[in-house]
């Protein structure tokens, strides 16, 4: 018997595909489709799909998952208790590099910063960028800023800290434009 082939709705997991394909097969026929260029056919357990696709089981990527997210979990809280700490070490940074009438907003700064979603990444990188700007020139900064990995999100976030505590922030951030 030949396989009819269907489309997957994207967003759909190995699972509701391998569900699909199941419920189509119930009118006798075998249903086959791609999923992340993987053929999945109505003949397949979820086991066999998941294997297929991804080289494990579904209790042992289910198991993989769980243990990711605890990980996280743990590596969250652990952070969370350090922030008094790392809070002092980046504000101490920061007084050795920042011009002393940016320390108050600074300080302010830090602790939020150890609280978003980067968790702090971006104070070491905002030092980083000011103290090669003090120490060489606005273009060196600015290729250390390039060379940082930056998404969009972290990217704007990263102009606004040079904006705001470096010495000459709006003349790097014309520069950067151009």
């Amino acid at each position: 018997m030949e396989y009819r082939e269907i489309n997957f709705c994207c967003g759909w997991t190995i699972e509701r595909a391998v569900k699909e394909l199941h419920e189509r097969a119930k009118d006798g026929n075998k249903y086959c489709g791609e999923f992340n260029e993987n053929k999945l056919t109505s003949d397949m357990s979820l086991d066999d799909a998941y294997m297929l696709c991804i080289g494990k089981t579904f209790d042992e990527f289910n198991k993989e998952q769980e243990e990711s997210r605890q990980r996280l979990i743990r590596e969250e809280e652990e952070h969370k208790r350090k922030i008094p700490e790392l809070s002092k070490y980046w504000i101490e940074e920061g007084h050795k590099v920042l011009s002393k009438d940016k320390w108050n907003m600074w300080d302010k700064c830090v602790p939020i910063r150890l609280n978003d979603l980067y968790r702090g990444m971006e104070l070491g990188q905002c030092l980083d960028i000011i103290k090669t700007v003090k120490e060489k020139s606005i273009q060196d900064g600015i290729e250390i800023m390039k060379n940082q990995g930056h998404s969009g999100m972290s990217w704007g976030l990263m102009k606004s800290m040079i904006r705001e505590f470096c010495d000459c922030g709006n003349e790097f951030l014309e520069q950067l434009g151009k």
